[in-house]
């Protein structure tokens, strides 16, 4: 099975920190050529000491602004020449955890422009680039959120079901050009940010951090949180050659959720 992926091109957005940290790291031991770009400067310092021997570039950048976005990729042209192989759209948020009546309406824009608005300016971007590479692969985070209901959480749920209409609809314009264009689908990933999310859940049903906890994975099959790695693992996949033939596809990574509560 073909796995390499040595010289590629590769954008991860995000990709100092979390979920974007990992994918960044699994696209380097594959041989590529990586840019992250995120908004923590603590978070860029902290990857470029863990990378620092490795074909890795930074910027910072807010995916949600226009010119931040035009500016890393005039940048890029002048460092990859306009190449590029794949763009994994992994910026996003959590956004606000109250009922809907109690959501106030920055917060409700701030959700959807990082989430929704952000993988649009990227890909808009980087579509001239893989079209004329002779075709690529675009990866979108989109969550289990994007599949299920997620009471207290409707921005977060709303903006990772339009990642799937956004995937699906540029997988039927770009596939013509050998684009590939692809949804991944964490379910409940272990970390802080997670942990975070659960704390804030605690909160709002007025139970304590551990039940929360246990009610979660008490809808997950399997029982158990998924890992950053495991993320990044299949997004290789589906980058490499022996994925070629994947696209359009909405790929849960989640130890199979049944539902969200």
């Amino acid at each position: 099975m073909d796995l390499n992926l040595k010289d590629k091109k590769v954008i991860v957005t995000a990709g100092a920190q979390g979920i974007g940290l990992a994918i960044t790291a699994a696209f380097v031991e594959a041989g590529a050529q990586v840019h992250i770009c995120d908004v923590s400067d603590d978070f860029l310092s902290s990857a470029r000491a863990q990378f620092n021997q490795a074909p890795v570039s930074y910027s910072h950048t807010d995916v949600t602004d226009e010119k931040q976005v035009d500016a890393m990729f005039a940048e890029l042209a002048t460092r990859w020449g306009g190449k590029l192989d794949v763009l994994v759209n992994n910026a996003g948020i959590a956004g606000p955890t109250a009922p809907v009546e109690e959501v106030d309406l920055p917060a409700w824009d701030q959700t959807i422009a990082v989430n929704l608005t952000g993988p649009f300016l990227c890909t808009r971007r980087a579509v001239p680039w893989l079209k004329a590479n002779g075709g690529g692969s675009v990866v979108n985070i989109s969550s289990v959120a994007g599949r299920l209901g997620f009471a207290l959480r409707t921005p977060y749920s709303a903006s990772k079901y339009g990642i799937i209409g956004l995937t699906e609809s540029w997988a039927i314009e770009l596939g013509p050009s050998n684009i590939r264009v692809n949804a991944v689908l964490p379910g409940v990933v272990a970390g802080a940010r997670q942990e975070r999310v659960i704390a804030a859940k605690a909160e709002s049903y007025g139970v304590d951090h551990e039940e929360m906890r246990a009610r979660v994975l008490s809808k997950v099959s399997m029982r158990q949180m998924v890992t950053a790695e495991d993320i990044a693992n299949q997004i290789i996949f589906i980058c490499s050659p022996a994925g070629a033939a994947i696209s359009g596809r909405s790929l849960s990574v989640c130890g199979n959720v049944e539902t969200l509560s």
